[in-house]
């Protein structure tokens, strides 16, 4: 049997902490920011924490 390859694409995406969480950036930082406010694009950035339902999903692309 061929051995499984992790999605690359995904790889980039998500980063896994030392204790198995799967950290990703916040969506909505990326375009369209004039019709945003300031306090809109401020809570965007930085790292979170990949929702519950998607976990087992992007464990799977991953290998993991």
């Amino acid at each position: 049997m061929p051995k499984m390859k992790s999605h690359t694409g995904m790889g980039k995406r998500v980063k896994v902490t030392g204790k198995g969480k799967l950290v990703t950036e916040q969506a909505g930082k990326r375009h369209l920011l004039e019709g945003k406010s300031s306090t809109r694009t401020r809570r965007l950035t930085g790292t979170v924490e990949v929702a519950k339902s998607d976990v087992k999903r992007i464990k799977k692309l991953l290998g993991r």
